[in-house]
């Protein structure tokens, strides 16, 4: 028992428990930003092509609702809201990766002199640098011989 408290005290510590918590803040967050989004911006135009149907109400009635039973119906409006906004997110999420792969390609690449370029980089291009010299003396030496 105490090596699991010691083990979890060293995640919180380390600031993977931290890191984690701000991740789901900004996710909810972001979340309430493209419910927004959808529910303001896409869908409104989407009833205008669909003679002003509102999707979310959209249904299919398997029972009417009777004086003692409710009403039974498939929301397939709402379903479609849903796909919408996991499309969204997908779509934001893959242009924010591939905007941040981008930079961190230039940022790697010991010969681009715009960005400066990480010590652990800049130390991996020298030891590369440094072998093939090696390996272009290793291959005249063998060729004198």
């Amino acid at each position: 028992m105490k090596s699991f408290i010691r083990e979890f005290k060293d995640f919180a510590i380390k600031g993977n428990m931290i890191d984690m918590a701000v991740g789901i803040i900004i996710g909810t967050a972001f979340n309430n930003v493209v419910n927004t989004l959808v529910k303001k911006v896409v869908m409104p135009p989407l009833s205008l092509l669909t003679d002003d149907v509102n999707l979310a109400n959209r249904k299919y009635l398997l029972r009417e609702a009777t004086d003692t039973a409710e009403e039974v119906a498939i929301g397939y409006g709402e379903l479609i809201e849903v796909l919408i906004d996991f499309a969204i997110i997908a779509l934001t999420i893959f242009v924010v990766i591939k905007f941040i792969n981008r930079f961190r390609k230039k940022s790697e690449d010991p010969k681009n002199k715009q960005v400066p370029t990480p010590k652990d980089i800049e130390l991996l291009a020298n030891i590369e640098r440094l072998m093939e010299q090696q390996n272009e003396l290793i291959k005249n030496g063998s060729k004198k011989l």
